[in-house]
């Protein structure tokens, strides 16, 4: 049973119903047994005295709470929990701006207007004040671009702007020595204002002028790069999220992601997201999340990537 228990602890969320159980109907004699047994969460301080070990504490009331953090997104309006999420990453440290460059880059331009909406009405400023106070570094002028930005979503693509642009970003990185490309204000003006369909015809000319794939030129420029993909390959960019998110060794903000990837793409593009995945790993975005998650986390998760075939 203490094996049981142990597992019932550990990955993803927490299986509620085990432990009900199981603990409910310990005596003292079993629970004595489960603290001297399970090394890993307690140990002895100097007086002899059975302690919980502090991190692993704090780790399991983090568990305990991400199925009631992912219900509560989930039931939010999209535009209020983008509006959170921004403002999260924004806040708190360390800093995710990879969270800010996702939504300013896969958000429809109406669905990025309603989250900057939505800002305003929760925080009592906008998005942008934000970026432009709580953001240091070079970056920033991007960031209040991407988030600000509210992109033509028609069919038309001027081919030859498109290759001129192209060739704008193949001589800003190779300049990259000399000068960030973000100080660039041509790389940011392009990133920021062209339509996805027009950018996908700037980095297929990118590719032919350079012979790389631009995320793989601006490999040292993180922000930079997580744009490009967000932009060019959003599936192939929320798949790397998911990976590192149920990476073992994946700090708490890294581990984020698995909740908001799924709660955010669900009734989005999360059927393409499952196939990549499938056709990636060879094994199903399912049978792995059944596997890493616990209890009524697990459950949910498995409920919304159900969604949509």
């Amino acid at each position: 049973m203490v094996d049981v228990v142990v597992k019932s602890f550990s990955g993803f969320g927490v299986d509620e119903n085990s432990l009900i159980s199981i603990l409910g109907k310990w005596d003292s004699e079993e629970a004595k047994n489960f603290r001297k047994r399970t090394t890993k969460f307690f140990i002895q301080d100097e007086r002899n005295f059975e302690k919980w070990v502090a991190e692993q504490l704090d780790q399991l009331k983090r568990e305990f709470l991400r199925f009631q953090g992912a219900i509560v997104l989930w039931t939010m309006h999209p535009w209020e929990r983008d509006a959170r999420l921004i403002h999260d990453a924004m806040s708190d440290e360390p800093k995710s701006y990879n969270v800010l460059v996702e939504i300013g880059c896969t958000r429809s331009s109406d669905e990025l207007l309603g989250a900057r909406r939505a800002y305003h009405s929760l925080y009592d400023c906008s998005i942008e004040e934000d970026v432009a106070s709580l953001v240091i570094g070079v970056e920033k002028k991007l960031f209040i671009a991407l988030v600000s930005s509210y992109r033509y979503e028609g069919p038309k693509v001027h081919e030859e702007t498109a290759k001129s642009e192209a060739k704008t970003l193949s001589t800003a990185v190779k300049n990259a020595a000399k000068k960030h490309p973000l100080e660039d204000e041509d790389v940011v003006r392009i990133l920021s204002i062209r339509s996805k369909l027009h950018l996908k015809s700037v980095f297929k000319h990118y590719k032919e002028i350079s012979g790389d794939y631009m995320e793989e030129d601006v490999k040292a420029y993180k922000s930079l790069k997580h744009t490009v993909e967000c932009l060019s390959t959003p599936h192939t960019y929320f798949i790397k999220v998911l990976e590192e998110a149920i990476n073992p060794d994946a700090n708490e903000k890294v581990k984020e992601g698995l909740t908001r990837v799924i709660v955010t793409r669900a009734d989005v593009d999360m059927k393409v997201i499952k196939d990549e995945y499938h056709t990636k790993n060879g094994a199903t975005l399912i049978d792995k999340i059944g596997s890493i998650a616990n209890g009524n986390f697990k459950d949910f998760l498995l409920t919304l990537l159900a969604r949509g075939g």
